[in-house]
């Protein structure tokens, strides 16, 4: 029984050291932050529109600067974004980072992100962030862009993906 155990722990300690070994290849993947830039097209861009108005009336209240409308791959992600929230039926920010990374491997050296659902106005969403520390501070940040997925989902309910993000 004493030679069994000792040869199933120097088995063992076999498999530990050759599966840990230096010599073993390590991959990595490099980021592939491709999106179909289509996407922004879907999204409700006089709704998106409105939002940013309202968004950027708040920041020139405050002395900040304007924010401008990307229209590109800010939106195609903040659709993709949206679409994910629908299919989930909730908000959230899932996968954030992945966003984020996106972004900035495209240039931005910050993003946020703001989402919201079963809005009918762009005041009403508005008002909601500004009424919210986090979302304010997101729409009072140091943002030069925005991107926005505004979709309703199969009963008319509105979601909201508004990405932000500075060059």
């Amino acid at each position: 029984m004493k030679t069994l155990k000792l040869s199933l722990l120097t088995m063992a300690f076999l498999f530990l050291f050759t599966s840990c070994s230096k010599d073993s290849v390590e991959t990595t993947e490099e980021a592939n932050y491709s999106i179909d830039l289509n996407l922004a097209q879907e999204t409700d861009w006089q709704l998106a529109d409105d939002i940013l108005d309202l968004v950027n009336e708040h920041r020139v209240s405050l002395g900040l600067s304007t924010i401008k409308r990307d229209q590109q791959y800010a939106s195609a992600y903040a659709v993709e974004h949206t679409k994910y929230m629908i299919d989930m039926d909730r908000i959230n920010h899932d996968n954030f980072g992945i966003r984020s990374a996106a972004l900035k491997d495209r240039g931005a050296s910050s993003v946020g992100e703001n989402v919201a659902f079963g809005y009918t106005s762009a005041e009403d969403v508005v008002i909601a962030w500004l009424n919210s520390p986090s979302h304010k501070d997101i729409i009072e940040g140091s943002y030069t862009h925005s991107g926005f997925g505004v979709i309703p989902n199969e009963n008319g309910t509105f979601y909201f993906t508004q990405l932000f993000y500075s060059k």
